[in-house]
């Protein structure tokens, strides 16, 4: 007669299954990562608790259907090894399931924290517009000088495909250092927030796509954001 697991064997079969997601899979690593540092940044910027409770609830909403649709997606293959039309509907609605609580959670963490990172952002920005332009100018120099020594050593990629920097990262990046200076102060954080995160995806999909590394989209990313930090500072 087999035996009951007992409370302690229950509690180490789950823990079992959150680390077998974690090693297998991605996205969850990346849940993870972004849950813990939120919940970082929500001690450190003081949330009342109402707040924390809603991060905490959007945040376990996340990673829940993320293990859910890692559970539909190995029962399937077990099930199944030809393509099956159903099989793919199964698993496409487990992942839009997973995506509906993201975008659920980033829009309840924009709601906690629009306020407090509006007034921080704000203040930054009108610390950047009062610095010396002679400083920008030579750091942005300097950083020419770095891309164009670092493609002379390389002597690869061109200028929108491959090579040190990312072509496509620097002038996403560039449209939303545009944007934050022209939006007004009522609107500034909104829009900046937007148009970052597009710049984040176009440098992702660079990536992803094989045509640049990490280290050359985030080197595009800084050099197209400084260029445009600098003309708006010696031309506004």
């Amino acid at each position: 007669m087999r035996t009951r697991p007992s409370i302690f064997d229950s509690f180490n079969f789950a823990f079992e299954g959150i680390i077998h997601v974690l090693r297998t899979q991605r996205n969850m690593r990346i849940h993870f990562a972004v849950a813990a540092a939120v919940l970082v940044g929500a001690i450190a910027t003081g949330v009342e608790r109402l707040e924390l409770i809603a991060l905490l609830l959007a945040v376990s909403f996340v990673l829940i259907t993320e293990m859910i649709n890692t559970a539909i997606e190995a029962s399937i293959d077990v099930s199944t090894t030809s393509f099956d039309p159903l099989a793919k509907l199964a698993k496409d609605i487990a992942a839009g399931a997973v995506l509906i609580s993201t975008v659920n959670a980033v829009a309840i963490g924009y709601l906690v924290f629009s306020d407090q990172f509006a007034n921080r952002s704000s203040r930054l920005i009108d610390r950047l517009r009062d610095a010396p332009a002679e400083l920008t100018l030579i750091a942005l120099v300097l950083t020419i000088i770095v891309v164009i020594g670092t493609k002379a050593y390389t002597g690869r990629g061109t200028p929108l495909r491959g090579g040190l920097p990312s072509g496509h990262a620097a002038v996403a990046f560039a449209g939303w250092m545009a944007a934050t200076y022209i939006i007004s102060d009522s609107h500034r954080f909104l829009i900046s927030s937007l148009t970052f995160i597009m710049a984040l995806l176009v440098a992702q999909t660079r990536v992803e796509s094989g045509v640049h590394s990490a280290a050359e989209v985030a080197y595009g990313g800084i050099l197209g954001a400084l260029i445009t930090l600098v003309v708006f500072q010696v031309l506004a």
